[in-house]
This record gives C-alpha cells, sequence and structure tokens, in this order.
C-alpha cells in the first residue's frame, strides 16, 4: 500500500503561489511587516471577525510572547493534554504550570476543577482547543473574572471555527494560532495572536521585533518572530481556499464516521452542539487491551504504511525534562487519553479509497 501520512500539508497550485510572490522580485522586500504580511493581517482580520491581530514566525513564539507581553508572574492553570509547545511556552517565561485535568468527552480543559487550583499566585488560565473541539469558554471567563485572571486561549487546533455563530478567535483576552504546515491553514511556518486590547498589539509588535521601539531605541527584550513574505504568500493563497479544504475535510470525517461505528472497543467523540468544525483531526479512543490495544493498533497500522499518530503522548507532565518536577497522576483522564488516542490520517486531499483502506484494517485489527 502507498503510504499514508496522518496529514498532509494544503498548497494553493504552484502557478498561484508564483503570481503570488512574483511582486517580490520588483521590491525585494522579503520580510520586516511588508505587503503581504500587511495583506494577509487584513484578511485575517475579516476572516476571523476579531478587532486585532498579530502575525508571527510561529505558534509557539505567538503564545510565550503572548505571555511575556502581558507580563505574568507566578503560576498558569493549563492542561497537560496539549503539545509540547503549551507546556514550553509557560516555562521558558519563568512561570509556573499548574496543571488542571481535561473532560473524557471532548478532551477539553475540565472547568469544573479550575477554581480549586487557583491560588494568590495564580496571574492566568491557559486552556487548550483540542482537536477542533473547543473549551467551556463562557464558563472559564466567568471563573477568571471573579478571580481577576488573564485568559489566554492555545486554539492551535481551532482556526476558522465558531460557537453558536461567535468565532472562536474572539475569546479570552488572547487567542493564539499555530499556523504551521501541518495544520488546517497554515504559512508553511506561521502563528497569529488575536486580542482586543490596542496597546496589547503594540507590545507584541515591538517584541516580535527585537524590542526596538524605533531605529535609536531598544527598551525591551524582545524576539525575532516576524513572519516574513513567503510565508503570508503562502498565507494568502492559503485563506483564499479554506473553505473548500474545510469541506474535503469533512467528507472525510463523515466517511470515517460511517466505516467505524458500531466497533466494539472503538469510540469516537461526539461533535460538539453548536460548534462549527473545521476538522482539523479524526481522533478515536482504542479501549481495548493486548492485541487490540492503542499502541497495538498503531503499530499494525504502520506496517501496512499507515502512519496513525499518538497525539497526545505523552502528556507534558510526563515529560522527561520535567522528570520528578510534575505528578501526571494527578491528572488521570489526561493520562488515560494519552494511552488511548489515536488520530487516524485526516487531510483534504485524503481520498475516499484511503479512509476505506484505513477504516478496514481497523476493523480487521480490533474486530
Amino acid at each position: 500500500m502507498q503510504q499514508i501520512n496522518v496529514t498532509k500539508s494544503s498548497m494553493p497550485s504552484l502557478e498561484e503561489y508564483i503570481e503570488e510572490i512574483r511582486p517580490m522580485w520588483d521590491t525585494h522586500w522579503l520580510t520586516n511587516m511588508g505587503e503581504k504580511h500587511g495583506r494577509l493581517e487584513s484578511r485575517l482580520l475579516d476572516y476571523l471577525g476579531v478587532p486585532y491581530i498579530s502575525l508571527m514566525s510561529n505558534g509557539h513564539m505567538a503564545l510565550e510572547l503572548t505571555l511575556q507581553a502581558m507580563e505574568l508572574k507566578g503560576e498558569v492553570i493549563t492542561t497537560p493534554f496539549t503539545f509540547a509547545s503549551t507546556t514550553h511556552a509557560i516555562v521558558r517565561n519563568n512561570l509556573t504550570p499548574v496543571f488542571c485535568d481535561i473532560k473524557p468527552d471532548d478532551m477539553t480543559i475540565d472547568e469544573q476543577q479550575i477554581e480549586s487550583l487557583i491560588t494568590d499566585k495564580t496571574t492566568a488560565i491557559l486552556p487548550v482547543h483540542v482537536y477542533g473541539n473547543i473549551c467551556a469558554t463562557e464558563k472559564i471567563e466567568k471563573i477568571a473574572e471573579k478571580h481577576n485572571l488573564k485568559v489566554i486561549y492555545d486554539a492551535a487546533h481551532a482556526f476558522g471555527e465558531t460557537v453558536n455563530s461567535r468565532n472562536v478567535a474572539d475569546f479570552g483576552d488572547a487567542s493564539v494560532f499555530s499556523f504551521h504546515a501541518t495544520k488546517v491553514f497554515n504559512t508553511i511556518e506561521g502563528g497569529a495572536v488575536c486580542f482586543h486590547d490596542p496597546e496589547l498589539g503594540k507590545i507584541l509588535y515591538q517584541l516580535k521585533n527585537f524590542g526596538i521601539k524605533n531605529e535609536e531605541v531598544v527598551d525591551g527584550v524582545g524576539a525575532n518572530a516576524k513572519m516574513n513574505e513567503f510565508q503570508a504568500a503562502m498565507g494568502i493563497c492559503n485563506l483564499r481556499h479554506i473553505e473548500e479544504e474545510i469541506q474535503k475535510r469533512k467528507r472525510a470525517d463523515e466517511r470515517y464516521r460511517e466505516n467505524l461505528s458500531g466497533i466494539k472497543g472503538l469510540r469516537i467523540p461526539d461533535k460538539q452542539p453548536g460548534v462549527v468544525s473545521n476538522y482539523a483531526y479524526f481522533p478515536v479512543i482504542v479501549e481495548g487491551d493486548g492485541d487490540r490495544s492503542r499502541n497495538a493498533v498503531c503499530d499494525s497500522l504502520r506496517r501496512h504504511n499507515i502512519y496513525a499518530r499518538k497525539y497526545f503522548y505523552p502528556i507534558t507532565s510526563a515529560f522527561q525534562c520535567y522528570d520528578g518536577k510534575f505528578d501526571p497522576y494527578k491528572t488521570p483522564v489526561s493520562l488515560e487519553c494519552s494511552e488511548k488516542v489515536l488520530t487516524l490520517p485526516l487531510y483534504a486531499g485524503l481520498s475516499n479509497e484511503d479512509v476505506d483502506a484505513v477504516s478496514a484494517l481497523i476493523r480487521e485489527i480490533i474486530g
């Protein structure tokens, strides 16, 4: 069987991208917030329906600099069921992550446990939208308002989604996106921060450009997190096709659901009510053991050239770099999900035949 990866980057036609970048051979403006950068920002503001956005070189720097810009101290409540970037961004800002468990149905942060973790050192909540599942934003923001905490959403999995007609980019003090090549919308590498306070935007602009205030004044310690013009051009092209790409993903998602329904030992998470999904991932929960365990299914698929992913495994509190600092057993649902979840191949170019082949193998292995 031809290799089927867990994802494949969406790209415009070569001709479309060449036409988009062609003017750069006249201007020689390749980075430092050029015309493409400004045009992508403008189009994303319209698409996401938010007042302010700051483009970044990647999603991790978007998150790390957002935490820095807010000048947070002490503890940040988050979840260990996430990609490494979420926890690392907190730690690299000299903040302490306090891990809250997740809910078993949608695998987002369990808002019922947040208040019990708040101390006099808590300054923010950093929830993670997972696989396109959206956190309980209304409840989380009520908790934050009650305790005077910032809310920064890791929205890397949720680009373009709406909850009861409100775009996810509009939640919290900030929502942070990844535009990595594997995401629903990509700028090759890249990311963005969406926010409501224009003062935050001024700080982010300075931080992503070395802390430079003007040609002669550098009054902050910043980084180099600018999105370059080639990235922005790819984003401009991909944004033209985003709705079509999401519909292709939806087709694959629905075919998986039809093919895999009713398999004992395999659970497919339900769709969230009120959420218009971007179909970023297709996670399944493998509840068997031995030859029918998640690991066994993953290994069997690989022997057939199908590369599903144990995503997220391990949970971040169990990372080797944090050995002895956190107790992963304090978040038992996160730990269990990390040992049972398998994300199946899903991308816009995935054919019905490939979905059927993956589904048939899983039926054979588990059934």
